[in-house]
């Protein structure tokens, strides 16, 4: 499954374009909230999950790699987004 990305959490900031190595977001306009354009090429490696200052971006894992799943910093129960 590709990234999600919450156009209410998300800030524009564009980390999630710059963290991501497979280029999943594609270019992006300095300031807008980035699309998914190239969602086959996600590896689910959850760099833009956990790098997300906001906790703007959900992924869901192919059922074979639930196994390696890791909740992001951000997101767990005590994390500083808000």
């Amino acid at each position: 499954m590709p990234p999600i990305i919450r156009k209410e959490k998300c800030t524009a900031c564009g980390t999630c374009v710059q963290i991501c190595c497979m280029d999943v977001f594609g270019p992006c306009e300095k300031g807008a909230v980035p699309a998914v354009r190239y969602p086959e090429e996600c590896w689910h490696c959850r760099a833009c999950v956990m790098d997300c200052p906001k906790g703007a971006i959900e992924l869901e894992y192919p059922l074979a790699a639930m196994l390696l799943a890791m909740d992001s910093p951000v997101t767990q129960k005590g994390g500083s987004a808000k």
